[in-house]
């Protein structure tokens, strides 16, 4: 495997992590054991996600997520709890992927494996407090729904074929940065459109 297929595989995960850290953790571990997702010798670390404890508690870590996250407003706060959480996971599992005897590769990954799902949370916890803004609750289920597919149709995908793996990394990362400048702009636009409380006279 090339230096730009273990850069793409790793890109895409972490990026996807900072959306649904424990549902990649939770697939990729699924995947293996039912022998869909062969990984070549190099990426054999990822193998402890095919563990039945992790596999265990990412599957009920991914069931609340999953339930959290279709509720307005508990998502947010969901996001705002994982702030720190998908970041290091996403980097934890960007360092599985690079090569272990190269120390120098390892942090990179680690370093920018964690900036990658950071931006890529700062990119749905934004959108998603922005979708809470309005009255109606079928926005917020449809567009985390939305969000589960893309998450485990994409991480299958990255696995399955690392050459298309580096495309969906810069899809993502293009998609995460097209929802921070949308959502700084509608809630730029809300605080604008807020009356401003006037103060009495002394």
């Amino acid at each position: 495997m090339g230096i730009m297929e273990i850069i793409g595989i790793a890109g895409s995960v972490s990026l996807l992590a900072g959306w649904r850290l424990y549902l990649c953790i939770f697939g990729t571990g699924l995947a293996m054991r039912l022998g869909a997702l062969p990984l070549p010798e190099h990426l054999e670390s990822l193998t402890v996600l095919a563990n039945p404890w992790v596999m265990g508690i990412a599957a009920i870590a991914a069931l609340a997520e999953f339930l959290a996250d279709k509720v307005m407003w508990l998502d947010s706060l969901w996001d705002t709890v994982h702030t720190a959480v998908r970041p290091v996971g996403g980097a934890l599992l960007a360092l599985a992927i690079v090569d272990p005897s190269d120390p120098a590769a390892q942090v990179i990954a680690f370093i920018l494996g964690g900036g990658a799902s950071f931006l890529a949370h700062g990119g749905k916890a934004s959108a998603r407090a922005v979708v809470n803004t309005s009255p109606e609750p079928v926005s917020n289920v449809a567009v985390s729904t939305v969000e589960d597919v893309a998450t485990a149709g994409l991480l299958y995908l990255a696995y399955e074929n690392p050459l298309v793996a580096g495309g969906i990394a810069f899809t993502l990362l293009v998609l995460v940065i097209a929802l921070l400048l949308w959502a700084r702009r509608v809630i730029k636009r809300i605080f604008l459109r807020a009356p401003k409380v006037e103060r009495p006279p002394t």
